[in-house]
């Protein structure tokens, strides 16, 4: 390909050809046939409500229209789900997008920002795509480190630390009461992002108030687990109002769709339906759990809809055997994470699918 002069800005121009993610969809269009079993995206296996499905069909008459890009009742909802303000409530397509623009508000070319080394590549995506310098800590017994990122947010300046609790990719986590006390002990001009995506899956230990009062502190939620819309993209933040009103300033406005706003409104209403899905990932935690322990694997316990295998050094030999099953799961990116595969709890026939091919490959990979 000819080399054009085209104005592509020096961050551009120094930045690698990389997606973060390669989806199912590609791998499909690589093998030439569709995946039998689709357990690595953490999708949930288990739909969406069914008010949120009536809801949307009938949002889609109207779909003609632009979406209320004030979200309004979406939003009245979630604030008075959280005991915040409206004006507490950010929504946006998906905590993808809430992480782009909190980098946007803070970060400037060359400014250091703080994560764990394997955690969720998308901030690490937006971090470099920002301009901003990724300083990352390793993981401490498959846990995040909440003093090394401490530790590093003195040591480099930094203005904005992320923490996924439950973590991706190793589902585990800290209790509150922990996290709490890591924010206290920031720096009064570091902002945290506090990744809740797996949040309704895990111990109510977890469960971190909802204190806007704190302007560091920015928590994200999505309806893209346990809700199951995670192809309508859809995600919310909750933090204090300057920073919200902040966020207004750059979010683009119509990126959460009519359909999508629906949606998630009627899924709020609908907490059995979310209680059921929750039960249904805890029933597959257990059987993965099982599973290792026939094969005599670890399971790492976990407070997501997913479960990390500890496979050894064929972690990456074995997913290329699944995948060759046409069976989709994904495994960390970086060492000593990478031992592992991550898989998704599935519908009790795909964990079923799943078991059987990983029964059938695994001997290939270990002595």
């Amino acid at each position: 390909m000819t080399d054009l002069s085209l104005p592509f800005t020096p961050i551009v121009r120094g930045l690698p050809a990389v997606v973060p993610f390669v989806p199912p969809e590609a791998l499909e269009r690589r093998n030439g046939r569709p995946l039998r079993v689709r357990v690595g995206a953490n999708e949930s296996a288990f739909g969406i409500s069914p008010l949120a499905r009536e809801a949307m069909a009938r949002a889609v008459d109207q779909v003609s229209w632009y979406n209320d890009p004030e979200a309004y009742e979406l939003r009245s909802a979630l604030a008075r789900l959280h005991g915040v303000a409206i004006e507490e409530i950010c929504a946006a397509a998906g905590i993808d997008e809430l992480l782009g623009l909190v980098v946007r508000l803070v970060v400037e070319p060359g400014d250091p920002v703080v994560s764990s080394h394997g955690s969720y590549p998308t901030f690490n995506f937006h971090v470099s795509g920002f301009g901003g310098r990724l300083c990352a800590v390793p993981y401490q017994g498959d846990h995040t480190d909440l003093e090394a990122l401490s530790a590093e947010v003195k040591r480099t300046g930094a203005r904005l630390v992320y923490l996924a609790n439950p973590d991706n990719p190793m589902g585990t986590w800290h209790p509150a009461t922990q996290v709490r006390a890591f924010v206290e002990q920031l720096p009064a001009d570091c902002l945290v992002i506090l990744d809740e995506a797996y949040v309704e899956f895990a111990p109510q230990e977890i469960h971190f108030p909802c204190d806007t009062s704190d302007p560091r502190l920015i928590l994200m939620r999505t309806f893209s687990k346990a809700h199951g819309m995670a192809g309508a993209r859809i995600g919310y933040a909750v933090a204090h109002q300057q920073v919200v009103a902040a966020l207004d300033k750059i979010r683009n406005h119509f990126a959460v769709n009519r359909v999508a706003q629906a949606g998630a409104l009627a899924s709020l209403g609908d907490q059995a339906f979310l209680r059921q899905v929750v039960q249904q990932v805890e029933a597959g935690r257990q059987e993965y759990q099982a599973l290792a322990a026939e094969l005599g694997l670890r399971a790492i316990p976990s407070g997501t809809n997913f479960v990390a295998l500890e496979i050894g050094p064929g972690a990456r030999r074995l997913l290329e055997l699944l995948l060759e099953n046409d069976v989709f799961v994904r495994m960390p990116g970086v060492a000593p994470l990478d031992r592992c595969i991550r898989v998704t709890v599935g519908t009790p026939q795909e964990r079923a699918a799943f078991a059987q091919v990983l029964r059938q490959v695994l001997p290939q990979v270990r002595p």
